[in-house]
């Protein structure tokens, strides 16, 4: 790699851009790289990750050793004066944010090798927990360092000069608030956004001009949480996402290369974005190492989720981490096994497959014809509301519609109503989960044409009777499993599940499309002015999210066909379908009206496909994977496993670039 080679800023923000790249601690000394700093073994990590191919790391002052602060006490304790162990401050601006002068020239070496090998950083300003292990400077142990007064003084003095001292440095490339920050101590909701608040002002007024990054994982929209995408969103510019399956609730289920969890990440990062109404970048992501993954899996995996990140305008990929750590014996590598081989290198400086899967998708954008890649159309919007698992229902609800052929946006109940020709309310629970003026909206929207579906986990809706042409005899709990058969469904499949509570319906100008063994209406349609409304009387939404191998497993139910029936009447903007509910479409119309397809196969095994195609379209070209054969109105597709086909398809007569 020539290292004196320029490399553009990477734009994290704006829409279709996407990066790719790693978290970084030195391979020789983990969370010690700074109080152990060895410039010479730094910069042959730095040269190797750039000669792979990575973009961007994203980077750790610990925070005590930056701010190494102790708090010398007199008589009854009391507080007399901060130093650096027994030395004073220096009367200068380093003193007066109580910075280690020492460590801020390790960072500044090591930002002056960033540049050198064209890599730009993320700096985690406040590094206060990592794997497991909370770091505080010794005069803030014990305090709640986000609620103290005396602890977010100091911090935002650290982050002012930190920022002032590399705000005109190249190779920053954004400021992130620290790793987890929502993991240091336990919060309100309202002091986690005043946190917040004076963590990302700290940063503008220092420097305005790069994005503020969240750097939270574990965000929810509901009131309960603490930690929200909404409040992220409202005062950061990026809120990233950390999707562990092994970590994350609903995501284990099943193995790493298939389709509920190559989509976890995809998922969360809309879930997040929108929601949170700000772009979002998965952060972290990694496999936790051999007892999880082989290797080839862990490639197979990372080069799926790559593409499917990708195709859904999530902004990037950071691997974690860089480096292997297994021979550490200071926590917290000590202390957690699936902290020691998390890296893309391993300790004899050979690279793991995944690392050059990573860098093949990097040299992939490089060498596509346009700059990047307009969003995709989506049909469909889920909405998420207070009373029920919101991520549970959303997690699943992406998962179908991705089997079904149809793309959607996320929304919270309580969030202004989006605009779409059909809306999902899955798994709904409770009496409050809608607002009155937001569920009139609703039946509004279906009145004048939209499809608006409702999947039941004990909810209240008023008005229900009328819209949905249905009369509710009774409820009550159930006490054994439901059996379904959806005579409404092309080819009429049969479902067994678990629900908790069951309504007794009559039809009252409903039409039954799925009726439980005893008759029951389960599944129904009516009209509802230009539009229709539809009930299913069970959460298969939040069912599947507790089940392994509901979406891919030999024997796995096809409940995406209820979601298929559902938008029947909205994919008419679809140039391309696909029937295999393990390939994954999204369609991205270019400005010469050429659309640019990412068909994905989210399976590890090989699939051959049929893809249709609209009338007056047709193949153009063929930007990745094995070329697909044209056949009428359709296309042949060979996908390898774990693996897509990157295509232009334009109509008849439309011009060609």
């Amino acid at each position: 790699m020539n290292a004196n080679k320029e490399v553009s800023p990477p734009d994290l923000i704006s829409p279709g851009h996407f990066v790719v790249g790693c978290n970084y601690w030195a391979s020789h000394a983990g969370t010690a790289m700074w109080s152990d700093w060895r410039p010479e073994i730094v910069e042959e990590d730095l040269r190797q990750l750039a000669a792979a191919g990575l973009q961007v790391l994203r980077v750790f002052p610990l925070w005590p050793d930056f701010q190494p602060l102790t708090l010398l006490r007199g008589g009854s304790g009391e507080p007399v004066e901060f130093r650096h162990g027994e030395a004073r401050l220096p009367e200068d601006a380093e003193g007066e944010a109580g910075v280690s002068a020492l460590a801020m020239e390790h960072f500044a070496e090591f930002a002056r090798l960033a540049e050198k090998y064209g890599l730009r950083l993320i700096a985690g300003l406040l590094t206060g927990w990592m794997s497991g292990r909370l770091f505080v400077p010794p005069a803030l142990e014990g305090l709640n360092v986000l609620t103290d007064p005396r602890a977010i003084q100091w911090e935002v003095r650290l982050v002012r000069y930190f920022v002032r001292r590399f705000k005109n440095h190249p190779a920053i490339a954004a400021w992130d608030l620290g790793n987890e920050c929502n993991c240091m101590a336990p919060v309100s909701r309202e002091a986690a956004w005043v946190w917040t608040s004076a963590i990302t002002n700290a940063i503008r007024v220092e420097d305005p001009s790069r994005p503020v990054v969240s750097g939270m994982h574990s965000l929810l929209p509901g009131r309960e949480a603490a930690w929200t995408m909404q409040d992220q969103g409202e005062l950061t510019d990026l809120l990233t996402t950390h999707p562990y399956p092994y970590f994350t609730p609903h995501t284990d289920q099943d193995p790493l290369n298939s389709i509920r969890t190559l989509l976890h990440s995809t998922a969360e990062s809309r879930f997040y974005a929108d929601i949170g109404s700000k772009p979002c970048l998965v952060e972290e992501i990694g496999t936790l190492g051999p007892m999880v993954a082989s290797e080839p899996i862990a490639a197979d995996f990372v080069r799926s989720v790559l593409f499917s990140l990708w195709a859904h305008d999530c902004h990037g990929l950071l691997w974690w981490c860089a480096f292997d750590q297994l021979g550490l014996a200071h926590a917290p590598y000590d202390w957690a096994a699936f902290e020691r081989e998390l890296g893309l290198v391993r300790g004899d400086r050979s690279e793991k497959p995944v690392l050059g899967e990573i860098g093949h998708f990097g040299r992939f954008l490089a060498s596509l014809p346009f700059t990047v890649l307009p969003p995709r159309i989506t049909e469909a919007v889920c909405i998420l509301t207070e009373g029920q698992d919101q991520w549970g229902a959303a997690y699943s609800s992406f998962v179908l519609a991705k089997q079904a052929g149809f793309d959607l946006e996320f929304q919270y109940a309580g969030q202004p109503l989006k605009a779409a020709r059909l809306y999902l309310l899955p798994s709904l629970s409770g009496g409050g989960s809608l607002p009155r003026h937001r569920w009139l909206e609703l039946l509004e929207q279906a009145r004048a044409g939209a499809t608006l579906y409702v999947s039941h986990q004990d909810c209240m809706l008023s008005p229900f009777n009328e819209p949905f042409g249905l009369q509710v005899q009774t409820r009550r709990r159930r006490s054994g499993p439901v059996s379904m058969r959806m005579d409404g469904l092309a080819g009429c499949p049969s479902f067994g599940m678990q629900a908790p509570f069951r309504l007794e319906l009559a039809s009252a100008g409903a039409r039954v499309l799925g009726r439980e063994s005893d008759g029951n209406p389960v599944f129904t349609s009516a009209a509802y002015g230009q539009g229709q409304v539809c009930f299913l009387g069970v959460p298969i939404e939040t069912y599947l999210a507790g089940m392994p191998g509901a979406f891919d497993a030999a024997a796995a139910q096809p409940f995406w066909q209820i979601y298929r029936h559902l938008a029947t009447a909205v994919t008419g903007r679809r140039a391309v379908t696909k029937a295999l509910p393990q390939i994954g479409l999204t369609e991205h119309p270019l400005d010469d009206g050429r659309r640019v397809v990412v068909a994905i196969n989210y399976s590890p095994h090989a699939q051959q496909a049929t893809l249709s195609l609209a009338e007056g379209w047709h193949l153009a070209e063929t930007l990745h994977g094995p070329e697909p054969a044209s056949g009428p109105a359709s296309l042949r597709a060979a996908f390898p496993a774990n693996d897509a086909i990157v295509f232009t398809i334009r109509q008849a007569g439309a011009l060609r670039k």
